[in-house]
C-alpha cells in the first residue's frame, strides 16, 4: 500500500474505554462470517490512509472490495463489473469530485442503481442536501466509526436486495398480469369469431333453404322450356311454308310481334337464364363451401378450390366503381397436394386478405400511382417436401411502418368506425399460426403494395 496524501488523512479516533467495550461488541455482531456470494463495495477515496483503513475493515466483515482512487478511475472500472455498494469521497482535488461522480453515475442507466454511499468531513447541510437530490441514499462523517461504517453498509445492502427483490417481483406480475390480459384478448377473438361464424352458417342455412330450391326448380325447368320452343317454332316455320299467304289478322299480327326477332331471340333469352340460374346454384354452392361449418375436423381438401370460392363471394367488389376500374386478378397455381385443414378456417382467412387488398386499392385511389391497373396477384407452390404456400399481393396503398408492428394485434385497425372491428388479420393470424401450426407474415412498401405470405404443413402435426 502506498504512502498516504500529507492532506485528507483522516485516522479513526480513539474512543474512551467504556465506548470501546460496546463498539468491539457490535463490531462483532456486524463483521459476521462471509457469505457464500460476499458483496462487492467499491471505495473511492484518493487518500491512502483512508483506503487501507476502509480496506481492512470491509475484508474483515466479510465484503469483497474494490478500490478507486479518483472519480475517473470508479467510471472506468464501472464499465467492466458492477459492485452492490459504493462508498465514495466528496473531497478529491484531483480531477472530478464526488458530487460530480455520483451525477455521472446516476446518469448512466446500467448504474443508477447502485447505492451511493458519500464520506465526507463537511458538515455543512447545504452540502449533504446536495449530495442526496444527486441520488446518494446516505452520508458517513469523516472521521469514520468503524460500527456506524458496517451498520449503515449492512442497512444499505439490505434495502437494496429488498428493492431488487420487489422490482423483480413486480416483473414477474407485470408478465402475469400482461400473459393474461393477452389471453383475454385471444378469447375475446375467438368469441367474436365463433359469433361471426355462427351468424354465416344461419345465413348460409337461410340461402339454402330459401334460394337453392327455387333455383333448382327453374334451372330443371329450363331444358324442357328450351325442348318446346324450339318445337313452337319450327310449327310456325312449318306453318308459313304451307299458308305463305296468311290472313290479314295473321299477318298484322306477325308484324306486332316481330316474328323474325323473336325467331332469333327466344334461345338466347333462354341460354342467359341457364347460365343466370347455374351461377346463383355455383354461388349457393360456394357459400357452403366456404363456412363449411358442418366441418368440426381436419379434411383433405383442393385449396385452390377455396380461393375459387372466395373470389366468387367478393365477385361483386371487383368492379366497384371506387377503384376507378375493374381489380384484375392473375392467378399463378402450382402444382399442389391435398392439404389436410379446416377448410371454413381457412376460406375465412382467404376472405379477410382478399377484403384487405380491395380496401387498399381502394385507398390508393387519390394517390400518384391510382392510374395503374388496380391488380391482385395469386399464387400457390409447394415450399420444400412438408409445406404449402399461398400468397396474396396487391399494388394497393401499403401499410404505413409506424404501424406494420401492430396489424396482427386484437381490434387495431386504421378504419373508420363501423368499418372495420380490428379482428381479420388477428383472427387469420391464430387461424394459421395456432390452429394449423403454419407461418403468416407480410412484406408491405407503402404507397407501393403488400404482399402475406401463407405458408402451411402438408400434413399438421
Amino acid at each position: 500500500m502506498p504512502e498516504p496524501h500529507s492532506t485528507s488523512t483522516l485516522p479513526i479516533p480513539p474512543l474512551p474505554s467504556g465506548q470501546n467495550q460496546r463498539a468491539a461488541m457490535l463490531e462483532s455482531q456486524l463483521a459476521t462470517p462471509a457469505p457464500a456470494n460476499p458483496s462487492t463495495i467499491l471505495v473511492v477515496d484518493d487518500n491512502p490512509t483512508n483506503i487501507q483503513v476502509i480496506f481492512s475493515l470491509l475484508g474483515s466483515a466479510g465484503y469483497q472490495v474494490a478500490i478507486a482512487k479518483s472519480g475517473e478511475a470508479a467510471l472506468k472500472r464501472l464499465e467492466h463489473s458492477h459492485p452492490d455498494l459504493i462508498l465514495l469521497d466528496v473531497m478529491m482535488p484531483d480531477g472530478i469530485d464526488g458530487f460530480e461522480t455520483c451525477r455521472r453515475l446516476k446518469a448512466a442507466e446500467a448504474t443508477q442503481g447502485i447505492p451511493v454511499i458519500f464520506m465526507t468531513a463537511l458538515a455543512d447541510t447545504v452540502d449533504k442536501v446536495k449530495g442526496l437530490e444527486l441520488g446518494a441514499v446516505d452520508y458517513l462523517t469523516k472521521p469514520l466509526k468503524h460500527v456506524e461504517v458496517l451498520a449503515r453498509i449492512k442497512l444499505h445492502l439490505k434495502l437494496h436486495h429488498l428493492n431488487q427483490t420487489l422490482e423483480q417481483r413486480v416483473a414477474e406480475r407485470t408478465t402475469e398480469l400482461n400473459a393474461a390480459l393477452e389471453h383475454l384478448k385471444n378469447t375475446q377473438v375467438q368469441l367474436v369469431h365463433t359469433e361471426k361464424m355462427s351468424s354465416l352458417g344461419q345465413l348460409v342455412a337461410g340461402i339454402a333453404h330459401e334460394i337453392n330450391n327455387p333455383i333448382n326448380f327453374i334451372h330443371g325447368n329450363l331444358k324442357p322450356a328450351r325442348e318446346y320452343s324450339h318445337d313452337l317454332l319450327q310449327l310456325v316455320d312449318l306453318f308459313c311454308q304451307e299458308n305463305p299467304q296468311p290472313s290479314v289478322a295473321i299477318a298484322e299480327h306477325i308484324d306486332a310481334m316481330d316474328l323474325e326477332f323473336v325467331r332469333e331471340d327466344l334461345p338466347e333469352l333462354l341460354q342467359s337464364m341457364t347460365v343466370g340460374t347455374e351461377r346463383i346454384r355455383e354461388l349457393v354452392l360456394s357459400l357452403r363451401n366456404f363456412s363449411r361449418l358442418d366441418e368440426s375436423e381436419t379434411k383433405t381438401v383442393d385449396l385452390h378450390e377455396g380461393l375459387e370460392s372466395t373470389l366468387l363471394i367478393l365477385h361483386n367488389r371487383f368492379k366497384t366503381q371506387a377503384m376507378g376500374s375493374t381489380v384484375q386478378i392473375e392467378k399463378y397455381y402450382g402444382e399442389l397436394p391435398l392439404v389436410s385443414c379446416y377448410p371454413s378456417q381457412l376460406n375465412q382467412v382467404f376472405l379477410n386478405l382478399l377484403g384487405n387488398s380491395l380496401d387498399a386499392l381502394e385507398d390508393r385511389k387519390s394517390s400518384a400511382r391510382a392510374a395503374e391497373t388496380p391488380t391482385i396477384w395469386l399464387k400457390t407452390r409447394i415450399q420444400g417436401s412438408e409445406h404449402v404456400q399461398i400468397s396474396i399481393a396487391d399494388n394497393g396503398s401499403g401499410i404505413p411502418e409506424t404501424i406494420q408492428a401492430k396489424i396482427f394485434d386484437a381490434f387495431f385497425t386504421t378504419k373508420p368506425v363501423g368499418k372495420g372491428t380490428g379482428l381479420g388479420l388477428s383472427i387469420s393470424h391464430q387461424i394459421i399460426v395456432n390452429k394449423h401450426c403454419g407461418q403468416l407474415w407480410f412484406h408491405s412498401t407503402p404507397g407501393q403494395g403488400t404482399e402475406f405470405v401463407i405458408e402451411l404443413p402438408i400434413r399438421p402435426a
